[in-house]
């Protein structure tokens, strides 16, 4: 049986003046901050399901070309590297860390990251 579509999660965008984004973020639209670690990222949810993460530039390991990551959730991660072929990721990593699912990342066509998520409780464990 097939995989369903990915769903989209959510966005990563990258700034030098995080506490300046914060506050836009938080102050100026209203957002709710769901997550915060200073000096490194802040997370705003969406009611909707949906999130927004501002990450300060220079923190990430794979940095995206115009600091710009989109995020999608597929139910089996080793399924979709596969189909997508491995050579063409950047980054994976099959158990996760942290309390994150696994994942990998690669590159679209204009170089900005898409982050790969394993939905949590759905198919196998990726890439065991």
């Amino acid at each position: 049986m097939p995989d369903a579509k990915p769903r989209f999660i959510g966005f990563e965008l990258y700034f030098e003046d995080l506490e300046g984004a914060r506050g836009f973020y938080r102050d100026t639209l209203g957002l709710d901050l769901s997550e915060e670690m200073a000096g490194h990222h802040v997370k705003f949810d969406s009611p909707s399901g949906g999130f927004l993460c501002l990450e300060r530039k220079g923190s990430e390991s794979y940095p995206s070309r115009d600091k710009a990551v989109v995020f999608l959730e597929v139910s089996n991660l080793q399924r979709t590297v596969e189909k997508i072929g491995r050579d063409r990721f950047l980054q994976i990593e099959p158990k996760g860390s942290g309390g994150h699912p696994p994942w990998a990342v690669l590159r679209d066509p204009e170089g900005h990251n898409v982050l790969i998520l394993e939905k949590s409780g759905m198919g196998q464990s990726a890439l065991t």
